[in-house]
């Protein structure tokens, strides 16, 4: 089956699970490699984000007003979501939303590598942050767009604003945003989505 976007036919798909696979694959290809500092840190992001995927997967429990909601959606919905597996921002939403997602089987949701589709998310979200992951886009069964999320909630988000407008480095705010995904467990994901899927099913 062809996944597209716009005009563009898309590559480096993935069901979850396969891209976590994936993930794996590339670090302990990568671990022992001749790399520059800019590789380095890559594969450091990788490793974390591994961690912290297969653990949010095996402790989390979902919300049971949300899981109500997602059962609850009737047609066949497309659901893509650019990532990459060294986004911090991936691991710490992905895991949660798979969770609910895999309850329906007429969600076809599908992990879509953002490197393999730079001109795809350029052309068709034009000047909204195109290249922010992760990021998903939604479509019924007669490809109408029915949402889309990204790439964070807003709660994190606005951290982020007002950390950059203090001055802070792009490590520091991470260091920040990662404690309020620890303390927050997907709680504000829940809300964002049970919005999300509460218009869509009523």
């Amino acid at each position: 089956m062809k996944y597209t976007l716009g005009k563009h036919n898309l590559t480096g798909i993935y069901e979850y699970n396969d891209f976590l696979e994936y993930s794996k694959q590339s670090i302990e290809e990568l671990d022992g490699a001749e790399l520059d500092e800019t590789g380095k840190k890559f594969l450091e992001f990788k490793k974390i984000n591994i961690v912290r995927s297969l653990r949010i997967a095996k402790t989390y429990k979902p919300d049971k007003e949300l899981l109500e909601l997602f059962k609850k959606i009737e047609g066949k919905q497309t659901w893509l979501i650019f990532t990459e597996d060294w986004c911090g921002d991936s691991a710490q939403n992905l895991p949660y939303l798979m969770k609910y997602t895999s309850l329906n089987p007429n969600l076809d949701v599908k992990i879509i590598l953002r490197d393999d589709n730079i001109q795809a998310l350029k052309d068709y979200f034009g000047k909204d942050n195109p290249l922010s992951i992760p990021r998903i886009v939604a479509f019924d069964e007669n490809r109408c767009e029915l949402f889309r999320w990204g790439p964070r909630p807003a709660k994190a988000q606005e951290l982020v604003t007002n950390l950059k407008a203090q001055g802070y480095t792009k490590e520091e705010f991470n260091e920040k945003l990662h404690l309020w995904y620890a303390r927050n467990k997907g709680k504000e994901l829940e809300k964002e989505f049970t919005d999300i899927i509460g218009k869509l099913v009523y």
